[in-house]
C-alpha cells in the first residue's frame, strides 16, 4: 500500500502558505510507516515545535490500474474517507528553502490520520461533499470538494501516468484553508457530510 498526497489543491489554502498556484497537480508520497495505527493517538516528534494539522478527503484504490482516463476512473474507487495530513511546518519550511524534497517534513512515522472509509454512493455528488475538521470542539477547517483545482477522477488520471495504482492505495486529495498547530491535550474530530469520520487524540 502506498500513500500519494496531493498538494496545493485548493486556492485559499495556497494564499494562506504564500504557496505560487500550481500549472500541474503537486504530489508527494508517504510511506505505509506513516500511518497511525487504529486507536492510537498522534505522537507529537521531538524534531519539530510545529506541527500542523491538514484535513484530506481520502480515495482508496479498489484495482489496478495505469494511464488511466478520467472517464473510467471513477470504476478504480468505491470508497471514500477523510483524514489528516500531519506536517511539521518548520522543517518544511526548511527544506524548501534549500530546495530539497519534503519526505522528512510530510512523511514521518504517525504522520498519516486515516479515518473510516465508506461507500461513495452513500455520500452524494462527490464533487459537493463539506468536510471539516474540529479541534477542541471548535471548527478549524472547513472545505468542499467543490473548491478543488482538481477532481477527483482528474487527480487518478493524473497519478496514474506516472504511478502504477495498486488495490489498497490511498490518494490524500488536498486540503482546504486553515491548517494550524497541533499540542499534546488537542482533540480533533473530521467530518464529511456531518458524520464523523475519525476521531484523535495528541499526545
Amino acid at each position: 500500500m502506498k500513500i500519494i498526497c496531493v498538494g496545493r489543491n485548493y486556492a485559499e489554502h495556497i494564499k494562506e502558505l504564500d504557496n505560487q498556484r500550481p500549472e500541474e497537480p503537486v504530489l508527494f508520497m508517504k510511506p505505509d510507516s506513516a500511518v497511525i495505527l487504529k486507536n492510537n493517538p498522534f505522537i507529537m516528534p521531538t524534531f519539530s515545535s510545529d506541527i500542523h494539522y491538514e484535513v484530506e478527503v481520502l480515495v482508496k484504490i479498489n484495482k489496478i490500474g495505469k494511464h488511466i482516463d478520467r472517464a473510467f476512473a471513477s470504476d478504480y474507487y468505491e470508497e471514500i474517507g477523510l483524514g489528516i495530513d500531519f506536517t511539521a511546518r518548520d522543517l518544511q519550511a526548511t527544506l524548501k528553502a534549500k530546495g530539497l524534497p519534503w519526505e522528512r517534513a510530510k512523511g514521518f512515522d504517525g504522520s498519516a490520520m486515516i479515518g473510516q472509509f465508506v461507500n461513495k454512493q452513500t455520500l452524494g455528488d462527490l464533487e459537493n461533499l463539506d468536510f471539516s475538521l474540529q479541534k477542541n470542539e471548535e471548527i478549524v477547517q472547513k472545505g468542499n470538494t467543490a473548491d478543488m483545482l482538481w477532481k477527483i477522477d482528474e487527480l487518478i488520471e493524473y497519478i496514474s501516468k506516472y504511478f502504477t495504482l495498486k488495490i489498497g492505495d490511498i490518494i490524500f486529495t488536498g486540503t482546504p484553508s486553515g491548517v494550524g498547530p497541533v499540542t499534546p491535550g488537542d482533540q480533533l474530530v473530521g467530518f464529511v457530510n456531518n458524520q464523523e469520520f475519525f476521531s484523535l487524540k495528541v499526545k
